[in-house]
């Protein structure tokens, strides 16, 4: 069997698992669901790497739970901090903010959080992880090696789709020049909502509508000086 292809296919699960906890989660607040995650397609790649991570890791210390649950704190949050910087870095913009939260570094990562990673990280290492390999393992070789291709394929797509679409939106406000006016402005709200892609970014992630739009709102103020 192929390792990479194996857990390729993890990695896609562990994805769409932390897609769906996401639209569970954020169902109370917003009262409908909401595609959440960076891509289009049903799945948050930041759970997938956590999870690979700590498979890869996490299963040396099996035999100390509480190890496990401080490896995975650690992990998890590092890798949701250094996340969050590298996506401010390139698209000038916040995807989320936890400053509001008590016990928060920098409104990247949060003490409740980590907490809560700490706990899927045991999860995945003692059950989730040991049931989803041995499925996968009952599964023709061939078949499986196909099915991880084709999903490899379609993920690509769709990585490099979102990451065009995104950068489409941060050049729409760089491209901001100093005869704008409030007309203008709204112009280019109009313009980066317009586009269904765009609105499925944005419900996923407000803080980032919110950051452009303050953006907007800075550069006007500029103009107005």
């Amino acid at each position: 069997m192929n390792k990479i292809y194996f857990y390729f296919i993890l990695f896609l699960i562990y994805s769409f698992i932390g897609w769906f906890m996401e639209v569970c989660v954020t169902y109370p607040k917003n009262k409908k669901l909401v595609n959440r995650g960076f891509l289009l397609g049903p799945y948050c790649p930041i759970y997938g790497y956590s999870s690979i991570i700590m498979i890869f890791y996490l299963n040396h210390y099996k035999d100390n739970p509480l190890t496990v649950f401080l490896l995975a704190v650690v992990v998890c949050s590092f890798i949701e901090y250094i996340v969050s910087y590298i996506m401010e870095k390139m698209f000038n913009a916040r995807w989320w903010d936890y400053s509001t939260r008590k016990f928060n570094i920098n409104g990247r990562v949060c003490l409740t959080n980590a907490f809560f990673f700490g706990l899927l990280g045991c999860f995945l290492v003692y059950y989730a992880n040991p049931f989803f390999e041995s499925l996968l393992l009952k599964i023709n070789t061939h078949t499986l090696n196909i099915i991880s291709l084709i999903l490899m394929i379609i993920f690509t797509t769709d990585f490099i789709a979102s990451m065009y679409i995104t950068f489409k939106l941060k050049s729409s406000i760089t491209k901001i020049k100093k005869d704008n006016t409030e007309e203008f402005k709204e112009k280019i709200k109009e313009k980066i909502e317009s586009k269904l892609l765009n609105q499925r970014i944005f419900k996923a992630y407000p803080k980032f509508k919110e950051s452009i739009i303050n953006k907007l709102e800075e550069y006007k103020e500029k103009i107005e000086k």
